[in-house]
């Protein structure tokens, strides 16, 4: 049976996936309201189509921070691609570059940054950062990955400790004896407990982190820096003051706290706050090409994607994240000229009616 859309490749990575595997990438936080939310919150979203528009040509093509993408669907920062697929981010890293959009690599991978850049030389990659308590571990990474020629820092912020993810704890998930956070293989973490958490020691990550160690990351690297992990118009607002160059709309895909508001439904207050002074992504709940128009539509620039990638390489691997990527962009074309768009210019609020409740 072909697999013709994105859950088609969710329920293949289900059934082949070990039950801890799975939980793994599944979890949400807590009892899963957020998780859950960030999906069925576009399914409240109403298009309102434009027709006879001359839609015989059409061009999904997009720039972030100035660099042309092929369409406006990154993949955002997942852990441990070698659970899901032997060769892990490399194969990631390869369809990501076959397809021609940006890839933002997790500090928790499974293959060190530098196989990631030697396996897709010309790919186009952001790399997604934690602070740690240890501020000289974070300083050797920005320093690694600006040599290997990264684009942007992402910098997580709803994480200053890990979310409640019932079934990793009964689970007692570990990564296996043969994989390693590549990333942080040989670096001693300091502080630690002894015990471990997600493949690094706990308590490695920093939960004093404020908005003055933004400076301190501008201070290190001259690559823009985009926040990852802003739900307020408030917090907006300080990262455009604070020179960030980027906002990811983002709760963690519901990992981190349950309760909190969908990506989307939030997205709006964000842009309004923020008037193009920076650029404005979006993940969380993204599984067709009308989510994607729907985003856009509502001032995205661009939207990332996590647990479907992770679907792909379950599936087959580079091929499988490219054929993810390529279900979209064709979803996401047919999207566009169903509602009377022929580029991303012409993607606008004035497709958006709110269903009534």
């Amino acid at each position: 049976m072909a697999l013709v859309c994105l859950t088609d490749f969710e329920e293949y990575a289900k059934e082949h996936l070990s039950k801890a595997t799975w939980d793994y990438y599944a979890a949400g936080a807590d009892e899963c309201c957020t998780r859950d939310d960030n999906l069925l919150a576009y399914k409240r979203i109403r298009l309102r189509p434009r027709i006879l528009r001359d839609v015989s040509v059409s061009d999904p093509r997009t720039t972030v921070q100035g660099t042309e993408i092929s369409f406006p669907v990154g993949i955002a920062p997942t852990a441990f691609h070698c659970l899901a697929w032997h060769e892990g981010e490399v194969a990631t890293a390869r369809a990501t570059e076959a397809v021609n959009t940006c890839y933002i690599t997790s500090t928790y991978s499974t293959c060190s940054v530098e196989e990631i850049v030697a396996a897709a030389p010309n790919g186009f990659r952001w790399f997604q950062l934690y602070v740690y308590r240890d501020r000289k571990l974070s300083e050797q990474i920005v320093q690694r990955v600006e040599a290997l020629g990264y684009k942007a820092l992402v910098l997580t912020v709803d994480v200053p400790y890990t979310g409640k993810r019932r079934n990793d704890i009964r689970n007692q998930f570990k990564l296996p004896p043969h994989l390693k956070v590549k990333n942080l293989d040989g670096v001693q973490v300091t502080e630690s407990t002894g015990s471990e958490e997600y493949g690094i020691p706990s308590n490695t990550l920093d939960p004093s982190i404020s908005w003055k160690d933004i400076y301190w990351l501008q201070s290190l690297t001259r690559l823009p820096i985009i926040i990852k992990g802003i739900l307020t118009k408030e917090d907006a607002e300080l990262a455009v003051e604070h020179g960030v160059q980027g906002i990811i709309v983002s709760n963690h895909g519901g990992r981190q706290l349950d309760g909190g508001p969908a990506t989307i439904d939030v997205l709006s207050e964000i842009v309004e706050t923020v008037q193009g002074r920076i650029e404005v992504y979006l993940d969380g709940g993204i599984r067709t090409g009308s989510d994607v128009l729907k985003a856009l539509a509502l001032g995205a620039k661009c939207v990332f994607i996590g647990r479907p990638a992770v679907w792909g390489l379950a599936y087959k691997g580079e091929e499988g994240v490219r054929e993810v990527l390529q279900i979209l962009n064709d979803e996401f074309r047919l999207s566009m000229a169903l509602s009377g768009c022929r580029n991303v210019a012409e993607i606008n609020r004035n497709l958006i009616q709110f269903a009534k409740l």
